[in-house]
């Protein structure tokens, strides 16, 4: 006896378990991971007084975790990746994060605690640093 069609029910549904339970992997399955970039491979530009500035910030108050020039560490991702590019993490993104603190979303880091250390005319500063960084290492705006 074929029962062809029967088969291919099975087959159809299988493919369609098996992507809904790959959809479901990637939004509840467990962070992405991600591993500092070396220190030395990363272009240095020029950067303005505000950047400057900025950088003595970021070093005092967030090199620990996301690493001299924003590389990364073990215990908090590189800002010179592209997910943090603009168009997927707007500036108010950041200041957001120094001020309140944010869950665990990209990385298997685990929560960023709130840095109410940093006022919020450094946290400016912290993001332009940022940004120009990002610019001199290609990270640009991208449409989210």
């Amino acid at each position: 006896m074929n029962d062809s069609g029967g088969i291919m029910k099975y087959v159809v549904l299988g493919v369609l378990a098996a992507g809904i339970g790959i959809a479901g992997w990637r939004v509840f399955g467990p962070g992405a991971t991600v591993t500092a970039i070396a220190p030395d491979s990363v272009n240095i530009p020029k950067l303005t007084p505000a950047a400057r500035s900025g950088k003595m910030a970021f070093d005092d108050n967030c090199a620990e975790c996301h690493g001299e020039n924003a590389t990364g560490t073990g215990d908090g991702p590189p800002l010179l990746h592209d997910y943090y590019n603009p168009g997927h993490h707007a500036d108010g993104a950041f200041h957001v994060a120094i001020a309140r603190g944010v869950r665990q979303h990209h990385w298997n880091f685990g929560n960023m605690p709130p840095q109410r250390q940093v006022s919020e005319e450094q946290a400016r500063l912290i993001v332009r640093y940022v940004r120009e960084m990002q610019v001199a290492n290609g990270i640009v705006y991208k449409a989210h």
